[in-house]
C-alpha cells in the first residue's frame, strides 16, 4: 500500500489560481510541443556531438604520434652525425698512427679508434630502433587518418540531416519559443521554479496534467473524490500525492 503523501499546496494573493492554473497549462502545452519537436531530431544531436568528440580525439591522437615522430626523425638524425663524427676521428687516429714514435702511442690509439667503432655501432642499433619506431607511429597516423576522414564524412551527414529537420521546424520552434517566454513573465518566480522542477523530473516532461478517468494523468494512480473536487474548485494548486504533478481539472484541459 502506497504511503500517503500530503499534497503539496502553492499559493498566492496576486492573480487568481484559476489563472495561475490555466497559465501553466498553457506553458505545459508550449513546452511539449518543443519537446516534440526535439523529438523529431532523435539521437541526431548526441551523435552530431560524439563524433565531433571523436574526431577531436583523433585529431589530437595524430598531432601527439607526429611530434613523436619528429622527435624520432630528429633522434635519427642526431646520431648520423655522430657515426660521422666518430668517423672522422678514426680517420685521424689511423693517420696519427703512421707518425708514432712507440707503442704506447700507437696501442692508445688503437683503443680509441676500437671505442669509436664501438661508438658507431651503437649509434647504428639506435638508428634503427627509433626508424622501427617512427614507421610503426606512421602506420598508426596513416591509419588514423583514414579513420579521420571516415569519421568526417559521417559527421558531415549527420549535421546536414541535423540542420534539414532544425530548418524545416525552426520558425515553430522559435514562435513556441517565445509563446513560453511570455507564459513565464506571467507566472510568479517561485512557481515557475516548482514547474520546472517538476518538468525536470517527469520522464515525459510534463508536469502539468489533468484529472483522467477520476485518476492522474500523468502516473495513472486513482485520485480519491474529495481530492478532485478540491481541484475543480481552483482554491488552491494541488500536486498528485504520488508523482508530484500539478493536477488541473479537465476543463481547464479542454477535455
Amino acid at each position: 500500500m502506497a504511503k500517503e503523501v500530503k499534497a503539496k499546496v502553492i499559493e498566492s494573493a496576486e492573480i487568481s489560481v484559476e489563472d495561475k492554473l490555466k497559465a501553466l497549462f498553457q506553458l505545459q502545452q508550449a513546452d511539449s510541443e518543443i519537446d516534440n519537436i526535439k523529438i523529431l531530431r532523435g539521437e541526431l544531436p548526441l551523435e552530431v556531438r560524439d563524433l565531433e568528440d571523436e574526431i577531436a580525439g583523433l585529431e589530437t591522437r595524430i598531432a601527439n604520434f607526429d611530434e613523436e615522430i619528429k622527435t624520432l626523425n630528429a633522434s635519427t638524425t642526431g646520431k648520423k652525425n655522430e657515426i660521422k663524427a666518430a668517423d672522422d676521428l678514426i680517420k685521424k687516429y689511423k693517420t696519427q698512427q703512421n707518425n708514432v714514435r712507440n707503442n704506447r702511442e700507437f696501442d692508445s690509439l688503437s683503443k680509441e679508434i676500437e671505442f669509436q667503432t664501438l661508438e658507431i655501432e651503437l649509434c647504428e642499433k639506435r638508428i634503427k630502433e627509433f626508424t622501427f619506431q617512427a614507421k610503426e607511429k606512421n602506420e598508426i597516423v596513416d591509419t588514423s587518418k583514414k579513420l579521420l576522414a571516415e569519421r568526417q564524412g559521417d559527421l558531415n551527414i549527420k549535421k546536414k540531416e541535423l540542420d534539414d529537420i532544425i530548418s524545416e521546424n525552426q520558425k515553430e520552434e522559435e514562435s513556441l519559443q517565445d509563446k513560453a517566454e511570455q507564459l513565464e513573465h506571467n507566472i510568479e518566480p517561485r512557481l515557475l521554479t516548482a514547474y520546472k522542477k517538476i518538468r525536470k523530473n517527469a520522464r515525459n516532461g510534463l508536469a502539468i496534467v489533468s484529472i483522467e478517468r477520476d485518476a492522474c494523468g500523468g502516473c495513472f494512480n486513482k485520485i480519491p473524490p474529495q481530492r478532485q473536487m478540491d481541484i475543480r474548485q481552483r482554491k488552491k494548486i494541488i500536486v498528485c500525492e504520488y508523482c508530484g504533478r500539478i493536477l488541473v481539472d479537465p476543463d481547464i484541459a479542454g477535455k
